[in-house]
């Protein structure tokens, strides 16, 4: 079947999250071989947290975690925000020890690798009922144990890098990157064929995605901008690289999986899902591959962020003046008064940091610490605000404002 750029693209959110994984693991096994030939850069701690990274995304929007799935709870989210800053920290910080991140990663890919495919096997909802059907679930007991037998690989190497050659490990990770792919793949015609049994986060386990997005990018900013003191200080060493990678692939989710880019929403077309692909390729190599692409993922971040800072005040300025016009009479209008604020209030912080990429020194280094970790918790408490307006127009059986969530990784 021939796709338009421009024709719609479903893509439910569980197989967005395992492309990218995907596509992270096999870039991984691709720029490994240079690496082991001595022609290029290695920076395992950018590759370890995006992985962190990536089980995090899971574990807070599907209630997905490496040992099995569990529902949304306060103590599942915290656990997934945990995970989510360390990886952050380990991507960040180069030259500390990522023991912790290292045994982290051992235990989701060997161990939950080996209780995931116990799962599968003796699971009555699972092998035998994928095998007896035909059609789009016979291929899904093969990808999924592909996937799980090259992860307990992966926690192995991880655990004892010298197992394999370099070549051989490259190799590895090739394969177990492959083999997520296909799995998403497989998860793509399989949700197709029965979308009753998509698990796009907020159906029945896990975060809705935009509250998600919202949280984990608020912790990201929060802890970039607590870091950055240090940092700017001399007492710490930052990878701005990994940091540009990671909030390229944070992008990148967010075009795959709800057409949501930092200057604005679009249809989720295929043409999105290519710039997101894109995008997300380029935050992996500038992760993995330290210096690289600093240059252009400075002037494309910076940029965007200015573009969806200017949007962002063009659009919550003139709903702030009408909700102030209209605040004797319509109930919620304090509330909306404070949501428009504190789009305002992002859009503001949002055109500084951008500014501050494109003109280095314009605003001084502590500063540019102080604005990021503003910006991490005023998304934060946006998310606060969205929760309370939808818990309020679900008791009035109604609908809420537009938001400016595009924004959200600016």
């Amino acid at each position: 079947m021939r796709r338009g750029l421009f024709d719609e693209a479903c893509l439910p959110l569980e197989t967005v999250l395992l492309f990218i994984a995907g596509m992270t693991v096999f870039i991984a096994g691709i720029l490994l071989f240079p690496v082991y030939a001595g022609v290029a850069p290695y920076y395992e701690n950018g590759l370890y947290g995006l992985l962190l990274f990536f089980f995090a995304l899971q574990t807070v929007m599907l209630g997905k975690t490496p040992f099995g799935e569990l529902p949304v709870s306060n103590a599942l989210l915290a656990v997934g925000v945990t995970i989510a800053s360390i990886g952050i920290v380990t991507c960040f910080i180069p030259g500390i020890p990522n023991k912790l991140a290292r045994w982290m990663l051992v235990l989701c890919l060997g161990p939950g690798g080996a209780l995931l495919l116990l799962q599968m096997l003796f699971s009555k909802n699972k092998l035998r009922l994928w095998l007896r059907v035909k059609g789009a679930l016979r291929p899904l007991p093969f990808a999924c144990g592909a996937v799980y037998a090259l992860s307990m690989l992966a926690g192995l190497l991880v655990l004892k890098p010298e197992l394999l050659t370099g070549y051989g490990t490259a190799t590895a990770v090739l394969l177990y990157g492959a083999a997520i792919l296909n799995l998403s793949r497989v998860l793509a015609v399989v949700y197709q064929e029965y979308p009753e049994a998509s698990a796009d986060a907020g159906d029945k386990n896990g975060l809705p995605f935009d509250k998600a997005m919202l949280m984990l990018t608020g912790v990201f900013m929060v802890l970039l901008g607590g870091l950055l003191v240090p940092v700017n200080l001399g007492l710490l060493p930052f990878s701005g690289s990994a940091q540009l990678g990671l909030l390229m692939v944070i992008f990148s989710v967010q075009m795959l999986a709800a057409g949501s880019t930092p200057i604005g929403a679009f249809p989720r077309s295929w043409l999105m899902v290519y710039l997101g692909t894109l995008f997300a390729g380029l935050g992996i190599v500038s992760c993995i591959v330290p210096d690289i692409l600093v240059a252009p993922l400075t002037l494309l971040v910076g940029v965007l962020n200015i573009l969806s800072g200017g949007l962002t005040l063009a659009k919550a300025l003139p709903s702030l003046l009408k909700t102030r016009k209209m605040m004797p009479s319509v109930p919620v209008s304090s509330l909306l008064l404070r949501l428009y604020s504190t789009q305002i209030a992002l859009g503001g912080l949002s055109v500084m940091f951008g500014s501050s990429m494109l003109a280095p020194g314009i605003i001084p280094g502590l500063l540019i610490g102080v604005i990021l970790a503003a910006n991490g918790g005023v998304l934060l408490y946006l998310m606060r605000l969205l929760l309370l307006l939808d818990a309020l127009a679900e008791s009035a059986g109604g609908t809420q404002p537009e938001s400016d969530e595009q924004s959200v990784c600016s």
